[in-house]
């Protein structure tokens, strides 16, 4: 990931905190800001599909933020303080989880349409569409993927030995 052409030309990069079952992510957010970068991290509403990307100012912020119900940090619903990147500057690559992924580009996500929405959103900014990489195991690769309308295929998936 550190050496891939699109992370080394992103200035602003969303990224997941890891769920024990997901890529761990915590080594590439630690380089993200050994780098100069700026990160952003989801804020899922609950009860909807709604998401922003709210800005990290450290490794270390990453602590001090609430768990949800997944049992993952996110900035507060009262956070106003943080700068929602669509808000801002835009987005020049969102890392995204995944619970499988085929080779067409197509990705499962737990069924809240929340990336999906977000991209969406991301069209219609002056920036517009950020590049997405999936982070993936190679178990995760499937022939295909149950695929919707309103799903948002991914530019390129990262995986072990691919």
């Amino acid at each position: 990931v550190i050496g891939h052409p699109k992370y080394q030309e992103s200035k602003r990069i969303a990224i997941f905190l890891s769920m024990p079952d997901e890529i761990q992510t915590e080594e590439i957010i630690k380089d993200i800001f050994k780098q100069g970068k700026e990160c952003f991290i989801p804020r899922y509403k609950p009860d909807s599909n709604h998401m922003d990307m709210l800005k990290l100012a450290s490794v270390e912020d990453i602590s001090s933020l609430p768990l949800t119900s997944w049992n993952i940090h996110q900035p507060s619903d009262d956070d106003s303080v943080r700068e929602e990147a669509l808000s801002g500057g835009g987005l020049d690559l969102i890392f995204m989880p995944g619970l499988g992924f085929d080779k067409k580009g197509n990705r499962l996500g737990r069924g809240k349409g929340y990336y999906d929405t977000y991209l969406e959103r991301c069209v219609k900014h002056p920036s517009g569409k950020p590049y997405t990489i999936a982070l993936a195991f190679r178990e995760q690769i499937c022939e295909s993927v149950p695929v919707a309308e309103n799903d948002v295929p991914i530019d390129e998936i990262l995986y072990e030995d691919c």
